[in-house]
C-alpha cells in the first residue's frame, strides 16, 4: 500500500505564493487582506489541506473538541440527542468525542476525568452520578440533571409537559387518572412530569394516583400493579400518563396482554416523541415530545458561548403533544399495535 504524503502549510503558502506566516495567520483567523485570504484558501482547497486541530491545540490550548457523555446511543432519545449534539458541534467546526456511561456512576466519573486529560474544550453530559466531581476549569454543560450550582443545565419543560399530558387525556374523555414512571435513584428535571400532571389534576379536582416503581426492580411490578386495578376486564382507571415513551409502550403490551383495549378502555400517554422505525407517521404513543434538536443547539452553543457564566442555571425548552394510536385522537393508528 503506497502512502500519500499529507499538504502542509508550506504547501498551501507555495501554492498561493505568499508567506507561511500569512498562511497561519488565515488559519488563526488573524486579520488578512481578502485578496491573500482568498489566495491561501484556494490553494488549501485545490491541495486537500486540512487543519491538525489537535496538533494545535497543543500550542493554543484549543482542540476543538467537546466530548458528550451520555449513558449509551441504544435507546431512541440518547440517539438522537447524540446525533444532534454532533451535527451542532459540526456546524460550529467542532468534534465530537463520545463516552458511553452505561448509566454506572463510576463510569461516569472516570469519563469525566479522562475526557478532561484528553485536552477537549468542554463537556455536555447527561449524568446519573449524585456526586459528581467537575473541573472548574473546563466549560460544562448538562442534560436534564443540575450538577453544580454553576453549570447550566438545559431541559425540556418537564413539568409543563406533565400538566399537557393530564389536559389531554381529560380532554379525550379520560376521568380516573393514572401516573406511571419507572424512576432513577437521583433526582433530577424528569421529576417534575409528575409534579406537573399532579398539579393539573388537583386544580382540575380530576382523580389521579401516581405509582414510582425504581429503576433497579424492572418492568415487571407494573403487571401487579395493573392486575390489582382490573376486576372482570374492566380496569378502575381510564387514562394513563407515562413517564417515558419505552414504559408507555410496556404498559400496553402488558394491558394487551391483560384484555383492556387501548385507546377504547384506557389512553396512554408516554414522554420523550419517540417514532417507529424513525418515521414521524408512525409514533411509538401519543407523546408529550422533547425538543430534542433544539435541547441540542442550546447546549452546543451554552457551552461554546463567551456569556456561558452569567447565564442561568436552568434552561427550559417548550415540549409538544403528538397524537399516536394510543390516545382517542388518532385511532386510526391502532391497528399498528395489534399486531
Amino acid at each position: 500500500m503506497n502512502r500519500i504524503k499529507s499538504p502542509t502549510m508550506k504547501d498551501v503558502a507555495r501554492e498561493a505564493g505568499v508567506s507561511l506566516g500569512t498562511v497561519s495567520n488565515v488559519f488563526n483567523g488573524v486579520s488578512v487582506s481578502p485578496a491573500y485570504k482568498e489566495r491561501v484558501e484556494e490553494a488549501a482547497k485545490k491541495l486537500g489541506y486540512t487543519i491538525n486541530r489537535y496538533a494545535r491545540g497543543l500550542k493554543t490550548s484549543e482542540t476543538h473538541v467537546i466530548a458528550f457523555v451520555c449513558p449509551g446511543t441504544d435507546h431512541p432519545f440518547f440517539g438522537d440527542l447524540t446525533n444532534y449534539i454532533n451535527k451542532a458541534l459540526a456546524d460550529r467546526g467542532y468534534r465530537m468525542l463520545l463516552a458511553v456511561t452505561q448509566f454506572i456512576p463510576d463510569m461516569e466519573q472516570r469519563c469525566i476525568r479522562l475526557v478532561s486529560e484528553n485536552k477537549v474544550d468542554g463537556i455536555i453530559a447527561l449524568t446519573y452520578n449524585p456526586e459528581l466531581q467537575l473541573e472548574e476549569s473546563i466549560p460544562f454543560v448538562s442534560i436534564d440533571r443540575q450538577c453544580s450550582p454553576t453549570a447550566p443545565c438545559v431541559s425540556s419543560d418537564n413539568y409543563s409537559g406533565g400538566q399537557l399530558a393530564a389536559q389531554k387525556l381529560y380532554e379525550l374523555g379520560s376521568r380516573q387518572l393514572l401516573f406511571l414512571s419507572i424512576a432513577p435513584k437521583i433526582s433530577g428535571e424528569p421529576d417534575k412530569r409528575r409534579y406537573g400532571f399532579e398539579s393539573w389534576c388537583r386544580a382540575s379536582h380530576v382523580p389521579f394516583e401516581s405509582v414510582v416503581i425504581p429503576d433497579t426492580d424492572g418492568f415487571r411490578p407494573f403487571l401487579n400493579i395493573l392486575k390489582a386495578r382490573i376486576r372482570d376486564g374492566k380496569p378502575d382507571f381510564d387514562g394513563i400518563f407515562c413517564n417515558t415513551d419505552k414504559l408507555a409502550y410496556v404498559i400496553l403490551r402488558m394491558l394487551k396482554e391483560l384484555g383492556v383495549s387501548v385507546p377504547g378502555q384506557v389512553q396512554i400517554i408516554g414522554y420523550d416523541g419517540i417514532n417507529m422505525f424513525g418515521d414521524p407517521a408512525m409514533p411509538c404513543v401519543s407523546s408529550i415530545c422533547q425538543p430534542v434538536r433544539e435541547m441540542a443547539e442550546t447546549a452546543v452553543s451554552t457551552l461554546l458561548s463567551r456569556g456561558r457564566p452569567s447565564m442561568p442555571t436552568l434552561i427550559c425548552l417548550p415540549v409538544t403533544y403528538r397524537a399516536g394510536g394510543t390516545t382517542r385522537d388518532r385511532e386510526e393508528l391502532a391497528y399498528i399495535y395489534e399486531r
